[in-house]
């Protein structure tokens, strides 16, 4: 099925980057004291830059603030829309001002030293799913790759092509996703990219299927200059504590942990209902948003996970209505009908709301949304219960990351045994925020934010 999806907003973003990167290129920028200034790869999977309805955000810009404030300095990005643009930043860095490149794939041909590996991906061919199935490395034969200048599988395609008769091109596109999304528009055959990309990119083109592993792992990491060895040997240090510490396996879940939950076929319905059924209720949602301070994409992946949009939802337990409200909770709400879809997504979006609000001062965003709709799944109290036990376990009760390890114990004699709530199916609840992710992460690329005086940023930005 051909879904047509382009991500026309994020490519002009992009060029609007790579604009402003020629410029930077051209006249330098001025370097300030204490500063450093890294090139990054503007990518859907490492880095999102500011917009008009957004603050940036990405697991590569996280992972660089923290090593700047080990070292007591301003941080400072250039973006670059690939990897063979970053290269020639750092190359040009004497001119740019560039300390090193981040979100980099470690290559042997090029003159750069690395630092430790921060993620590890499998390079790939990928085709469309209704595409004749691939054989061996033989059967590209003949055939064409795209691919993006500089990236790891650019160089494993050169030295396949050296036995394998193909042709490689580099089309001019704003991201490797763009690049996956011409194979789901049906625009090219096939393209290289890696795991970590296909993961991401599946979500929005369920069309999307691996058609061979090619050799080798793209380890991405942070390039330096081969002078530079004291900057490249305090980010060593800085990585192996940053792993050591837990926080880089906490930023990997924060970023990645929820975006294979969603099976292709799942992500295929969900994207056909945006279309087809979504605009029915978007200014229900839109509403509840304004009234509220709640992100309305987030209330709408949520009424989706719950109950697919669907009105007269009814499960065996009473739970009822597009937000799936316990009658308890609609009478406390005061909510007329759980039917009537404008009474149960104000009412959800209120309850979502008071359940952040309660979690205390130590729960940071993102975490306070993830947790509190762990507790709209499963109460507060037992979500409280949950977090009582999560010290004990040597887990933080303030981190999603270690609570969702916790909430499936909860379904444990040994475990809820301790607690007043009693048992709880914590593990369902886990699926739910994970899923209810996913579905925000596609509708968050889709479809603008409802501008809001009273947002307050309880969704993920």
């Amino acid at each position: 099925m051909r879904l047509g999806l382009r991500w026309t907003l994020l490519g002009i973003g992009l060029i609007v980057a790579a604009g402003w990167l020629a410029a930077t290129h051209q006249h330098g920028i001025k370097k300030r004291p204490n500063e450093f200034v890294v090139g990054i790869l503007v990518d859907p999977v490492f880095y999102q830059p500011a917009s008009t309805t957004s603050e940036a955000s990405g697991f590569e810009l996280e992972a660089l603030q923290a090593f700047a404030d080990s070292r007591q300095k301003r941080l400072r990005l250039v973006p670059a829309a690939n990897p063979g643009a970053l290269v020639e930043l750092l190359a040009d860095g004497d001119r740019s001002g560039i300390d090193f490149i981040a979100s980099t794939p470690i290559r042997a041909d090029t003159n750069l030293r690395y630092s430790a590996p921060l993620r590890e991906e499998r390079p790939l061919v990928v085709q469309h799913a209704d595409s004749v199935p691939l054989g061996g490395a033989e059967s590209l034969a003949r055939r064409t790759v795209e691919v993006l200048p500089g990236t790891l599988q650019e160089a494993a395609l050169q030295e396949l092509a050296a036995t394998v008769p193909m042709t490689i091109e580099r089309p001019l596109v704003a991201s490797e996703i763009d690049l996956l999304g011409r194979i789901a528009n049906r625009q090219a055959e096939l393209a290289a990219t890696d795991t970590a990309h296909f993961d991401v990119a599946v979500n929005f083109f369920p069309d999307l299927l691996v058609a061979q592993e090619l050799a080798g792992r793209v380890e991405y990491a942070w390039g330096f200059r081969s002078r530079d060895n004291d900057l490249r040997d305090a980010a060593d240090a800085f990585i192996a504590e940053f792993r050591r510490s837990g926080r880089l396996a906490r930023l990997h879940d924060r970023y990645f942990g929820h975006i294979k939950r969603i099976n292709p076929i799942a992500a295929m319905r969900f994207i056909e209902d945006t279309r087809r059924v979504l605009p029915r209720f978007r200014p229900l949602f839109e509403r509840a948003a304004s009234m509220t301070g709640m992100d309305w994409r987030m209330l709408a992946a949520l009424a989706y996970q719950e109950s697919k949009w669907d009105p007269l939802a009814t499960s065996s337990t009473n739970v009822r209505g597009i937000m799936m409200l316990t009658e308890e909770t609609a009478d406390r709400l005061g909510v007329g009908n759980r039917l009537d879809a404008a009474e149960s997504i104000l009412a959800g979006a209120r309850y979502l709301a008071e359940l952040a609000g309660r979690l205390p001062d130590d729960v940071s965003d993102p975490d306070r949304l993830w947790l509190a709709l762990a507790a709209y799944n499963l109460g507060y109290g037992h979500l409280n219960g949950a977090r009582r036990l999560a010290p004990g376990m040597k887990r933080d009760p303030a981190s999603w990351y270690d609570m969702k390890q916790v909430l499936p114990l909860m379904s444990r004699p040994e475990y809820y045994e301790r607690l007043k709530s009693g048992p709880a199916r914590g593990g369902e609840a886990v699926i739910l925020v994970e899923n209810v992710r996913t579905y925000y992460d596609i509708l968050r690329r889709h479809e603008p934010v409802h501008r809001s005086p009273l947002q307050t940023g309880l969704a993920m930005q």
